[in-house]
């Protein structure tokens, strides 16, 4: 556990941080399976545009939000 004060408020931010990217990284999975079962344009620009946001947040590296992104495309084209 935390000592001092600063490490106490540390350890409360990043928990908060925590919660944030794990509800952002279930939704772009969530969004990922239902992108490829329907391949409907709307639900892969939402794959898109939520692996943007994770990749910009840095919850996923850059270049495995363009590879989502480049996997997505080809959902509509089964």
């Amino acid at each position: 556990m935390p000592v001092t004060k600063t490490a106490k408020r540390a350890l409360r931010s990043s928990k908060r941080k925590e919660q944030i990217n794990s509800i952002l990284q279930s939704k772009l999975e969530a969004a990922i399976r239902v992108a490829s079962k329907s391949g409907k344009k709307d639900d892969i620009t939402l794959v898109s545009s939520l692996a943007d946001r994770a990749a910009k947040l840095n919850i996923i590296h850059k270049n495995k939000a363009a590879r989502i992104k480049s996997q997505a495309s080809q959902f509509g084209r089964k």
